[in-house]
């Protein structure tokens, strides 16, 4: 089965334009990599002034990271908690911009630890296998959602059963 643009959008929040990934390359228990051409896009949603800043390349580390643990959940025959960026660190960029890269984006992100509440990823966002920038990210689940067997009242206190 390919994991393409139509699979990603099934199982991430982002839709429409505001996926920005193509296709899954690869992926396993701790990492995954995906590949995107809409850097170049002139409806790029992220694109401000008529340019797509570098500092832009963390969303699609983001949409990465959410993409693993969609297939995480799935491998698992479960569904992945919604998650949000709490922090980026550790940012190196390497390049101003990303509407100017020729090469398509490959983003590659890899979880250093985690529980149920939080996740820690490294990633990178490449071209042409050029580091384009490199960081890592932690991202909090929404542990407020109801989980199966949870009561409604218990579930909108943050309690589970």
């Amino acid at each position: 089965m390919r994991l393409d643009r139509l699979w990603i959008q099934a199982h991430i929040p982002h839709q429409n334009g505001m996926c920005l990934l193509d296709e899954v390359l690869s992926w396993d228990g701790t990492r995954a990599r995906c590949r995107s051409s809409t850097h170049r896009s002139p409806e790029n949603p992220l694109r401000a002034y008529g340019r797509l800043g570098a500092a832009c390349g963390i969303e699609y580390a983001a949409q990465t990271m959410a993409v693993h643990g969609a297939l995480v959940a799935s491998a698992a025959s479960t569904t992945a908690a919604p998650g949000f960026l709490a922090s980026a660190r550790g940012v190196q960029f390497s390049c101003d911009r990303l509407d100017d890269v020729q090469g398509d984006l490959v983003s590659a992100v890899e979880r250093l630890a985690g529980d149920e509440n939080t996740a820690l990823y490294q990633f990178t966002v490449s071209a042409d296998e050029v580091v384009l920038l490199r960081g890592r990210a932690a991202i909090a689940f929404d542990v407020f959602r109801p989980r199966a067997g949870a009561d409604r009242a218990g579930a909108q206190r943050g309690i589970r059963t």
